[in-house]
């Protein structure tokens, strides 16, 4: 970057997963922004997954919290791009710890009490006996992030839960369970008003799909109605694990807005884009 660009302070992004899934999934979606915004993207595994350290007895927020700042810190990284959960420790963070710009998907942050209707105390204790496909349903069902999915009967869910388990993909998730269980809790625990995030002045895109459960985009509404460093915008077409599907859109928007809202793109990554648009 060169010096006085609108960000010339950016020295590399620290991209947060979200919960179920490891940073894997999202290796495409890191190398798209590091080609558009020319700074290395740092993945990394959070606890409980991925060769990470388990999640301790004491596991919450502050755990999280803790990770980042000390991932921004080792990667020398300015900036943070994060997906659901990873959103919700993204925000935590930026409350404490300095950020120069940040871009959340879906983040989910319980405002007033307003994500406890989404918790199922069946879900923890099918995990606590074993039972991960009636676990997988509950989250799945509780959380609706599965889009029309998540609204077939538990029955069904359960035996989609079998059968995703044949995939290495479903059998990494049903391993991972017991850390959303934590994770929820750990969201739950940190309910929050709005007036907490008063102070938090990091420059802050929340964005949301289109497609996505709707109480996502109307914490977001909350938030940026709220705090002035925040703004919140709707991503039309894009169900909830955009970030890990196909399709550069996403991408764009969140180098955009890292870049200083100009839309300024490095030049080789203008050119690789109207080279796609024109095939």
């Amino acid at each position: 970057m060169a010096a006085g660009s609108p960000a010339a302070s950016l020295t590399g992004v620290v991209l947060v997963h979200g919960t179920l899934i490891t940073d894997a999934l999202y290796m495409p979606f890191a190398r798209k922004l590091c080609r558009l915004l020319g700074v290395p993207v740092h993945c990394y595994n959070r606890r409980g997954r991925g060769g990470s350290s388990a999640q301790p007895a004491c596991y919450g927020a502050s755990t999280e919290v803790a990770d980042l700042a000390a991932v921004l810190r080792e990667t020398g990284s300015s900036d943070v791009v994060a997906h659901s959960y990873g959103g919700f420790v993204a925000l935590q963070t930026a409350r404490t710890v300095p950020i120069r710009r940040m871009v959340t998907y879906d983040a989910a942050v319980s405002l007033s009490g307003n994500l406890t209707k989404r918790w199922r105390p069946e879900l923890e204790r099918s995990v606590a006996a074993g039972q991960l496909d009636d676990a997988w349903a509950h989250l799945v069902q509780g959380l609706e992030t599965a889009g029309p999915v998540s609204r077939l009967p538990l029955g069904a869910l359960r035996m989609l839960s079998i059968l995703s388990a044949r995939t290495g993909l479903g059998a990494e998730m049903r391993e991972l369970l017991p850390t959303a269980v934590a994770e929820m809790r750990a969201v739950l625990d940190a309910d929050a008003e709005l007036d907490h995030f008063a102070d938090m002045t990091t420059p802050t895109l929340m964005l949301s799909g289109g497609w996505s459960p709707a109480y996502f985009a109307e914490t977001g509404r909350q938030l940026a109605a709220a705090v002035p460093a925040i703004e919140l915008a709707v991503v039309a077409g894009q169900l909830h694990e955009g970030p890990i599907r196909p399709g550069n859109r996403l991408a764009l928007t969140a180098a955009r807005f890292l870049l200083g809202g100009t839309g300024s793109i490095p030049p080789a990554a203008a050119r690789r884009r109207r080279l796609r648009m024109g095939r």
